[in-house]
């Protein structure tokens, strides 16, 4: 690749697109030519990007050649159509969606976790991990490496921008009807969101776990490279706009205590450590992570029920490092390959 890298956004018009494009910038990523493209019912609208107003373009009638790579976060059918069509074109894709996570020809990649599964890409695809997954991993993976993981049992709490732009609204929407004294409507969840949380992420499988909770259980596994990690997941929604949490308790297969558990992760690429046993002294969405890029790791303690058990506290903006971050980070990844001209 030259000094400069012909990129592709598809589904520049929705959250984690938009974070993409404000991640470019803020890294400095060197774009020769920004193609920001979507559906036809968006097709036409200008983006800014830096000092330039940049049209987008409606992804069906879009030729791929000449981008070398696409960031892609617009729907697995989305991907499924057209990620193979800019692979074949040329362009590396990495892929926001959860279509080609478990094809074992499709490297499933964590920027600080396993970089060098992006260079093993036989198809020209490379999967970004689900949100949960992905906050989870940058946290676990320094004690994985240390003394193994065999268990972990984890619940979330997922804020609604995960499920999109309709979320945020219905939250807003929702919450400002309930003040005025007005019925809440729900209309993406199920039931009501605001002044609610809601234990149900994805569709129902027939194992009684959600597809959500059975994404953490295969991601991780395949991420850490090993299928003897048991995993148990309850996926909740929360009425908070931006970041998600994580109540992780682990079984380690050697000792690990929680002194020499908060020395590991203090010295982890990607991970900020808020651990005070005081008020205030834990990260939380709103305190910590919307807006930023570290995972926030706090209440590390030792698992007064088990031997070679821990706790700890995970949070993290499912948008940027959840989403967005990770794939300019692998898109960096690929960058870094090739010597410049």
């Amino acid at each position: 690749m030259s000094k400069t890298v012909n990129i592709a956004i598809v589904g520049a018009t929705g959250a984690v697109g938009e974070a993409m494009l404000k991640i470019l910038a803020e890294r400095q990523f060197p774009i020769g030519k920004l193609h920001l493209l979507a559906s036809e019912r968006s097709a036409g609208e200008k983006i800014e990007y830096g000092a330039k107003s940049i049209t987008v373009q409606d992804l069906a009638t879009f030729d791929p050649t000449g981008v070398e790579i696409a960031l892609f976060s617009a729907g697995g059918s989305v991907s499924k159509e057209y990620a193979p069509k800019f692979a074949a074109a040329g362009a590396v894709v990495i892929d926001n969606s959860s279509v080609f996570r478990q094809d074992d020809d499709v490297p499933l990649v964590v920027a600080e976790v396993n970089p060098d599964a992006a260079r093993d890409r036989p198809r020209g695809i490379i999967a970004n991990p689900n949100c949960s997954t992905m906050q989870l991993m940058v946290a676990l993976a320094p004690i994985h490496r240390a003394v193994g993981i065999e268990r972990i049992n984890i619940a979330t709490y997922q804020s609604v921008s995960g499920t999109g732009k309709r979320a945020l609204e219905e939250l807003g929407r929702q919450t400002a009807s309930l003040l005025n004294f007005q019925q809440a409507k729900a209309e993406v969840y199920p039931v009501q969101i605001a002044f609610n949380v809601i234990p149900h992420g994805g569709d129902f499988c027939d194992n009684g776990y959600t597809s959500e909770e059975m994404k953490l259980v295969w991601e991780t596994r395949k991420i850490l490279g090993d299928d003897g990690i048991g995993v148990n997941a309850t996926v909740v929604r929360v009425p908070v706009f931006y970041g998600h949490s994580e109540a992780v308790h682990i079984e380690t297969r050697d000792k690990l205590s929680a002194v020499d558990a908060r020395k590991l992760l203090e010295a982890a690429p990607g991970i900020e450590v808020v651990d005070e046993p005081v008020g205030g002294g834990y990260p939380t969405p709103v305190t910590h992570a919307s807006g930023n890029d570290p995972v926030y790791v706090g209440r590390i303690r030792e698992d007064i029920s088990h031997p070679r058990g821990l706790s700890l506290w995970v949070v993290s903006d499912n948008i940027r490092k959840g989403a967005a971050l990770n794939a300019v980070q692998l898109a960096e990844l690929v960058l870094a390959e090739h010597p410049k001209a």
